[in-house]
């Protein structure tokens, strides 16, 4: 694969692409930036941003961060929650594909 295959791709499907890679990225940098400012009692990222990240595409990034920086890693309702979000967009993702094809 190289970057003539991605740019034979149809626009929309490079757009998808770009923006899931962005998002993924985003999410897995806030968990960390949110675990430096928890260690130095500084203002915390919201949950709710946390959360919203991963549901607008960042479960993996989410996770990553999680694993990585090792944070919200004791909290249950995290860790399941970002799993089934993670579930969810990969159904969606794999409807899609079959709905496209």
């Amino acid at each position: 694969m190289d970057i003539a295959w991605f740019f034979s791709l149809h626009p929309i499907t490079q757009a998808g692409s770009v923006y899931i890679v962005l998002i993924n990225i985003i999410a897995f940098f806030y968990y960390g930036f949110d675990k430096m400012r928890s260690r130095y009692n500084d203002r915390r990222v919201p949950e709710k941003t946390l959360w919203l990240l991963a549901l607008i595409g960042g479960s993996i990034g989410a996770i990553g961060g999680m694993s990585f920086f090792r944070h919200k890693t004791k909290k249950l309702s995290f860790q399941a929650g970002i799993a089934i979000i993670l579930m969810f967009q990969i159904l969606l993702l794999y409807g899609l594909y079959n709905y496209v094809r």
